[in-house]
C-alpha cells in the first residue's frame, strides 16, 4: 500500500473512532491546551475516546496500533485525556488497561481485561455454552494444553473470576456474557457467535 493510501486508510479509521469519541460527554472540559493545539489534536484525541468506549480493556499498544498512530502521539492525549477524567486505566500485570471513566466496576473491569486475552476468553465463553466443561474439554475445544488450561483456571480464580471448588464456575455469569454481547465486536468470532446464543444463556444457572 502506498503512503497516501496508508494515510487515507488513517484518517478513515480516525474519523470513525471520533465520531463516538464526540458524543462523549465532557471531552475537552479541562483541557489548558491553545486553540491551535485543541484543532491540532481534537480530533485524535476524539478517536481514542471513541476507540476505548468501544473497545475497553484495550492496552496501550493495541490503542496505538489500531488507530495507527505514533507512540509519543498516543501517550501523549491517553495522558491527557487521564488527567482530565474522561479515561481511567488499571494496571494488569506488565499492562495498562484503558476504560471510559467512571464507567465499569472493578468486576467488569477485571472481566474485560481478562477477555481481551484469547486462551481466557475462550474458556469463559466455553463455560458459558457449557457450565459443566472439564478442563480436559476446554483443552480439547481451544486445541491447548491441558496445563495452559490449569494455568489459566488458576489466574481467574485468583482474580476472583472463576471459582474451582467443585468443577469451573463463572462468576458474575450474567455480568460477563452482558459485557462479551456488548462488545462483541471488539472481541473475536467466539463472542460474536455467543452474541446470537445470548437469550438463551442470559438465565444461566451453573
Amino acid at each position: 500500500m502506498t503512503d497516501r493510501g496508508v494515510d487515507e486508510e488513517k484518517r478513515a479509521t480516525l474519523r470513525r473512532f471520533a465520531a463516538l469519541g464526540a458524543a462523549t460527554p465532557f471531552v475537552g472540559i479541562g483541557s489548558a491546551e491553545t486553540d491551535d493545539d485543541a484543532e491540532s489534536g481534537s480530533d485524535t484525541r476524539d478517536a481514542i475516546v471513541g476507540y476505548i468506549a468501544s473497545t475497553p480493556g484495550a492496552h496501550f499498544s493495541k490503542v496505538r496500533d489500531d488507530l495507527q498512530l505514533g507512540t509519543g502521539e498516543t501517550q501523549y492525549h491517553l495522558r491527557r485525556l487521564v488527567e482530565d477524567d474522561i479515561v481511567e486505566y488499571r494496571r494488569d500485570g506488565d499492562y495498562k488497561r484503558f476504560f471510559s471513566a467512571g464507567r465499569f466496576t472493578d468486576f467488569e473491569q477485571t472481566a474485560l481485561g481478562y477477555l481481551r486475552r484469547s486462551t481466557a476468553r475462550g474458556m469463559l465463553v466455553a463455560l458459558l455454552k457449557d457450565p459443566d466443561a472439564t478442563g480436559s474439554e476446554l483443552a480439547a475445544a481451544l486445541d491447548v494444553s491441558r496445563a495452559t488450561v490449569s494455568n489459566y483456571a488458576r489466574k481467574l480464580d485468583e482474580v476472583g473470576l472463576l471459582s474451582r471448588d467443585d468443577g469451573y464456575a463463572i462468576a458474575q455469569p450474567e455480568t460477563v456474557i452482558t459485557l462479551l454481547v456488548r462488545y462483541a465486536d471488539s472481541f473475536g468470532p467466539d463472542a460474536a457467535a455467543l452474541a446470537d446464543d445470548a437469550a438463551d444463556l442470559i438465565q444461566y444457572d451453573p
